[in-house]
């Protein structure tokens, strides 16, 4: 530890005004990146957290977590909360090297170096570069997201600030050295405390501690040939965790080809989501190639895609129950045992059947990771996920590609080396929800909003309850049993949460959802979610929009949304 400038450096209190729109969304503040970087606007929420940080802590002394996603703008975001902490009273910072920092990994860290939260810098899966998006968002000494009160508070203060506090000349932290050092701050009767961290080896070790590295290495190189997979990195932050463990910690560069390990800070142009559209790539290689099993992760790293041989397309929603239904592959849960599992309310019931063969309680929470911590945190659930490629335990408090991936290939090791065999095996067994989701991306004007407020109508003044549609689509009957805008109520601290989407259900258990997405920085997002049952084997291998054709058309009569939107198809389908 050292101090190499062995001066004290002052603290500027620093005018500013404050910006009216600075409402954390889903998961956290995302807008354009030259937003951020204009008119202190970055500045100015940050200070807001750190004021926050130190009203609830009663001005003790926090330790914090600080990594993003390698986006442009994190390396000098990391620089200025750097000069922020120093000056509001935070004792240390767990700095990432180079800024890099997967989402989970700042989780896994904040857990094991038992730190009063984080923040990271990221916007996930939204396209990044100085002309796409920035984002930022906190965690709690749990390692999850923080929870409503908490970012509402932050969103109170950023419309009453007048200084933002910072050390100015606290400059050029060299982030690429993995040590530590101190600083004399003046004012402050306690140094100021940096340390360049490498998350990569805490989250190696986690990763060691919950699977049987032995028996996965086996299934890639072992006595039975190579079992060729191809990992698509998105050029996110994830690249040089696959690296790690794929080629070094299970040795199996052989078996496993990688794409876009480079972090980039425009991912290369991409959009880093992993769907059938945006990883398109990953998609057309396990189609083309030999490849047993793909898989692909966001930007930051807690969203991931999973394919089998010839591209066969494992929903998240399948994913969560075929995972759910086979845990005791996992060393984990052998010595932890399996509490509950819980889904976001548009995820599919897939999860609810392994749950109810199981016995295992299931709750259905509104969308957000933040809303499963509670739940963990109390030791009701184990396991949980979310339709939109988020997959993840109790081992942390946030979803976790790099997790499901080496959940996914203990699976394989253990029940069949065939993802598509597994999947019909769980088809026979459990029934299959067919699933889809129709978004409509960054919709200019009112009329989204216009759209859930005739919506919204519609639940108020229960008009469809009972009422039967026919569809000119096979000739199918769907009748209404309840129509409501969903509301949560937490089971662990009675916080409540509405307004959380449209929900449709049918005397079947066919559901339609309309949400307007909490992700986006442009526009508004219209994402329709339909799932409906089947118990009939002749129905599996078909195909999910042929299926689900009715129920869509069905969803587009009662929502108006072309005359709404203006939109006559989304922009991705899932």
């Amino acid at each position: 530890m050292s101090n190499p400038e062995q001066i004290k450096h002052a603290i500027e209190n620093r005018p500013t005004k404050p910006f009216t729109d600075q409402k954390p969304g889903t998961s956290g503040l995302r807008k354009p990146t030259k937003t951020f970087i204009a008119n202190q606007y970055f500045e100015n929420f940050i200070q807001a957290y750190f004021d926050d940080l130190n009203e609830t802590n009663k001005d003790k002394q926090s330790t914090l977590v600080v990594g993003g996603d390698g986006r442009h703008f994190v390396r000098e975001a990391t620089g200025i909360i750097i000069q922020m902490a120093a000056a509001n009273n935070v004792k240390k910072l767990f700095v990432a090297r180079d800024g890099l920092m997967s989402t989970p990994a700042v989780s896994c860290v904040i857990r094991k170096r038992n730190t009063d939260g984080g923040i990271v810098l990221t916007a996930s899966h939204n396209p990044g570069g100085i002309d796409n998006d920035f984002g930022v968002k906190f965690n709690i000494s749990n390692g999850g997201p923080a929870p409503e009160a908490v970012t509402n508070s932050v969103y109170d203060k950023t419309r009453q600030l007048t200084h933002i506090r910072l050390c100015p000349t606290l400059l050029n932290i060299d982030l690429t050295t993995i040590r530590k050092q101190t600083y004399e701050i003046e004012g402050r009767t306690t140094p100021f405390e940096i340390e360049i961290i490498d998350s990569i080896e805490d989250y190696v070790q986690l990763m060691r501690s919950i699977f049987d590295f032995d028996k996965i290495q086996n299934l890639l190189i072992g006595e039975k040939g190579n079992f060729p997979i191809m990992i698509n990195a998105l050029s996110g932050v994830m690249g040089p965790y696959v690296l790690r463990i794929f080629h070094e910690e299970l040795k199996a560069k052989d078996a496993v080809s990688v794409k876009n390990c480079k972090n980039l800070e425009d991912f290369g142009g991409h959009h880093p989501d992993p769907n059938l559209t945006y990883a398109h790539e990953l998609v057309e290689d396990m189609q083309n190639g030999i490849y047993e099993f793909g898989a692909a992760f966001d930007g930051d790293g807690d969203r991931n895609m999973i394919l089998g041989k010839g591209g066969f397309f494992v929903t998240p929603c399948d994913s969560l129950a075929v995972l759910a239904a086979n845990l005791d592959c996992i060393p984990y849960f052998k010595k932890h045992g399996v509490h509950g599992y819980a889904r976001s309310m548009p995820t599919s019931g897939a999860v609810d059947r392994v749950a109810a063969k199981n016995q295992k309680t299931l709750y259905e929470v509104p969308t957000g990771w933040k809303f499963f911590g509670n739940l963990m945190d109390s030791k009701l659930i184990s396991i949980c996920g979310e339709e939109s490629f988020g997959t993840g335990s109790d081992h942390i408090r946030e979803k976790d590609g790099m997790w499901a991936v080496l959940s996914w290939l203990s699976v394989l090791a253990n029940i069949d080396r065939s993802v598509e065999k597994i999947l019909h095996a769980h088809w026979i067994t459990f029934g299959r929800n067919f699933f889809t989701r129709y978004d409509y991306e960054e919709i200019d004007g009112p009329g989204p909003f216009a759209m859930l407020k005739h919506l919204e109508g519609m639940c108020m003044s229960n008009e469809l309850l009972n009422k039967t549609f026919r569809t000119p689509y096979g000739n199918k009957e769907y009748t209404i049993t309840i129509m409501d805008d969903f509301h949560y109520t937490d089971p662990v601290d009675g916080s409540y949460t509405e307004k959380q989407g449209i929900r449709i259900v049918f005397t079947d258990g066919s559901r339609l959802v309309f949400r307007l997405s909490g992700t986006g920085s442009r526009g508004a997002t219209v994402r329709l979610y339909a799932d409906s049952y089947e118990n009939d084997p002749s129905t599996y291998t078909k195909d999910a929009q042929e299926m689900l054709q009715p129920l869509i058309s069905l969803a587009l009569e009662i929502a108006q949304l072309k005359a709404f939107t203006g939109r006559d198809k989304p922009t991705v389908i899932t």
